[in-house]
């Protein structure tokens, strides 16, 4: 019991349940509704109003969009309140609180996470008493975007539930005053909550930061139609039928193709494929749209062929209609595997798909003519995002990417690509090239590793040798550094000659000659310590071409 961590409570003393952790690749979002002038019930119709303006953001942006894994949803949450000692807002009483939550999955595609947070902010700015908070599975991930210009004090210990989007904008609650051990202390949610509903007006509003967090978002809404790839691939009539109903169930057969075991392979080693839910049949060439991600993983897997389509993927004529087979041959099997593995029954699109295939065994529905086909969309778009010149990406991580033309850069990948790495590349370079900030830069980092009570309490030196907020200042001697490379590689002590010369370049360049005659030949010193080595080693029997044999025992394998 004494080393009880602070703030732990068991169970009979109100235990708030274990710290829960977000899965890999995923966000999550909350929306609150803080207003003083509303009570719980005006505030439940404020939600059920984002909730409306979310959906038909979602129809008028994203009516072309496919997402990787799961889409963007904002659910109705209602939080029991804990009774405290802090005045609470009508809205945020002690009987709780309701608020809009959501989690996506996004998978590979990180675009997806973007593109959460593009639409969580254009909702900000149509509801300005919308309180948006957003995170992932590395915490404040938008802090992380923006860690070139985070301020000292706000490390991730203490960066939990400040970071928040109101009216477009990127507000963090600024730190409090500092307890008697000069620790900035974490902030809870219900504190930030009432920081929101008192002191709004004290939030930090820092433009160079916000600039940095928003920074993928400048592409947006365009991206959301650079994200999706439309392709002509052949396949059989009843996926076609099943695609064309509806186009995202291609992103869970691209996983399940993707991330296949032997065990999900196995309904398609029957050399019987009358067995299988989509046989390779009654073929028909459809656009199929994908997301970018899905694609590249599609096209970049090798897939033998397997037995139950031995011979049905015939040769064509031209290059993109082989193709064009061999990618529809990938999703077809995708498919397959996605339908029939156990672990995939409960998922929402497989249900679909069944109840698709059961209505046209029954007869209620029929599969399209070639006639229906044919009045379809046909839309193939180029691959050269595929392509990577590896001179242009190698121009771009010199951080000479610029002086690429603009013909000639069109092969690596696209524009989005191009702009981040080089983005990614120049804040390299800064920290390499800027010597005068190199030090600091250096502590920044190292910042992000120390504890919270590294910070001062008021923000000025608390001892000698410290900065105005609490960290210790670098020096770096030049001298004593010589010294030390010296007396490592053995060479005679400097004269000091070096340190006067340095001091006269500019002003007396003809001393240098002068000077530099009386400095003994480093190389000369060089080769007398190379000589007494290599005397030292001869002696020793190490640079014999025939040494003596002696008998030895070998521990290993026997070859």
């Amino acid at each position: 019991m004494a080393d009880q961590p602070e703030g732990f409570k068991w169970f009979g003393e109100g235990f708030d349940g274990f710290p829960k952790i977000l899965p890999d690749d995923c966000v999550q979002y909350m929306v609150y509704i803080i207003d003083s002038k509303l009570n719980v019930f005006n505030v439940r119709e404020q939600l059920r109003k984002v909730q409306a303006a979310a959906n038909a953001l979602c129809k008028d942006l994203l009516k072309d969009f496919i997402w990787q894994r799961d889409g963007f949803g904002l659910d109705t949450v209602h939080q029991k309140g804990k009774h405290t000692s802090i005045p609470s807002p009508p809205c945020l009483t002690s009987e709780g609180h309701s608020f809009l939550q959501g989690r996506s999955n996004f998978g590979d595609s990180v675009e997806d996470e973007w593109l959460v947070v593009y639409l969580l902010r254009e909702l900000s700015r149509q509801f300005p008493q919308c309180w948006v908070r957003i995170v992932d599975s590395d915490g404040e991930f938008l802090l992380i975007e923006a860690a070139d210009a985070l301020p000292r004090w706000l490390n991730p210990e203490v960066a939990d539930n400040r970071v928040w989007i109101n009216s477009g904008k990127l507000l963090i609650v600024p730190k409090a005053q500092a307890d008697g051990h000069g620790r900035v202390k974490a902030l809870k949610l219900d504190d930030a909550l009432t920081f929101i509903q008192h002191r709004a007006s004290d939030f930090l509003h820092l433009p160079l930061l916000e600039s940095e967090a928003f920074y993928r978002l400048q592409k947006y809404p365009g991206q959301i139609k650079n994200s999706v790839h439309h392709a002509l691939i052949t396949i059989p009539r009843k996926l076609a039928y099943v695609l064309h109903e509806t186009a995202a169930y291609i992103s869970p057969a691209v996983e399940a193709f993707y991330l296949r075991d032997p065990i999900a392979l196995r309904p398609l080693q029957a050399r019987d494929s009358s067995q299988l839910l989509f046989p390779p049949e009654d073929f028909v060439s459809v656009s199929v749209k994908f997301t970018k991600v899905g694609y590249a993983q599609l096209k970049g897997q090798d897939f033998q062929t397997p037995m139950s389509w031995a011979g049905h993927v015939a040769k064509a004529h031209t290059m993109q209609g082989q193709n064009g087979r061999e990618t529809g041959m990938k999703i077809t099997c995708g498919f397959e595997m996605l339908l029939s593995d156990p672990q995939n029954i409960d998922k929402k699109s497989v249900r679909e798909i069944k109840l698709l295939l059961e209505d046209l065994d029954a007869g209620e529905e029929r599969l399209p003519s070639d006639d229906d086909i044919s009045k379809w969309e046909y839309t193939q778009d180029d691959e050269s995002w595929l392509d990577i010149n590896f001179e242009d990406f190698d121009k771009e991580l010199s951080g000479r990417g610029d002086q690429i033309p603009l013909r000639q850069s069109a092969g690596f990948g696209d524009r989005t690509t191009q702009d981040s790495l080089r983005k990614m590349v120049a804040r390299f370079q800064k920290l390499l090239n800027d010597d005068a900030g190199s030090a600091e830069d250096a502590e920044d980092l190292d910042d992000m590793d120390k504890d919270v009570d590294s910070d001062s309490a008021d923000g000025t030196a608390s001892r000698d040798g410290q900065s105005e907020d609490g960290e210790k200042e670098t020096h770096f001697d030049e001298d004593r550094f010589a010294s030390m490379t010296r007396d490592m590689m053995g060479l005679a002590p400097s004269t000091g000659l070096d340190t006067a010369t340095n001091g006269v370049n500019d002003a007396h360049p003809a001393v240098i000659v002068e000077e530099n005659d009386a400095i003994p030949d480093e190389g000369e010193e060089m080769r007398k310590v190379m000589d007494g080595m290599e005397a030292e080693l001869r002696q020793a029997g190490a640079l014999s071409l025939d040494p003596p044999t002696t008998d030895k025992t070998v521990c290993g394998n026997d070859s």
